[in-house]
């Protein structure tokens, strides 16, 4: 039985091209545990998700990243996908909200291309983390020690490499959380 996350907020950032599976995976987690889960997007409206690179679902942003906050949560999920990351960390607003949740140390959890947006934020000089296999160069020249393996959580930064490995990040995620 999972601890409840009653009370708990959630922050899940994410643009157009994001990876469906890698949103709804963990939203639905968060969610099942009793936590509140808000879409927080570069633009109101809708966001287009993709399966790999086919169209899927479209999603209804709850609030944009410009006026979202990181001391309104208390985590924050970053789903992957190709597209997605790129729009986000080429964006001077979500770059900001990611650095402000590592800078107060509360759960920051990125998936599959994700971390792309953490190396655009800067938080991960001297920091382990695990990617999609394509980004270790990137996080390497960030900073980071990359690592292939299906999660790892270094404090409070949980990074994981694959859909495959969702039911391992929703737990870490969690867990953080809990």
């Amino acid at each position: 039985m999972t601890a409840s996350l009653t009370g708990k907020r959630v922050a899940f950032l994410a643009a157009d091209g994001v990876e469906e599976i890698e949103y709804t995976e963990p939203r639905k987690a968060v969610e099942a545990a009793g936590g509140t889960a808000e879409l927080v997007s570069l633009d109101t409206g809708e966001i287009q998700a993709l399966n790999h690179l086919d169209k899927a679902g479209t999603y209804q942003v709850d609030k944009t990243v410009r006026t979202a906050k990181a001391t309104e949560y208390d985590a924050l999920v970053l789903p992957g996908g190709v597209a997605n990351p790129d729009f986000l960390r080429a964006d001077a607003d979500a770059v900001r909200f990611v650095r402000d949740f590592v800078a107060a140390g509360k759960p920051v959890a990125a998936i599959c291309h994700a971390p792309w947006t953490l190396v655009e934020a800067g938080v991960l000089d001297g920091r382990t983390v695990t990617s999609w296999p394509s980004l270790r160069t990137d996080l390497a020249n960030a900073g980071a020690t990359w690592v292939d393996e299906e999660v790892f959580v270094d404090d409070h930064l949980i990074t994981s490499r694959k859909p495959d490995d969702l039911p391992a990040f929703c737990k870490a995620l969690l867990e953080q959380l809990a």
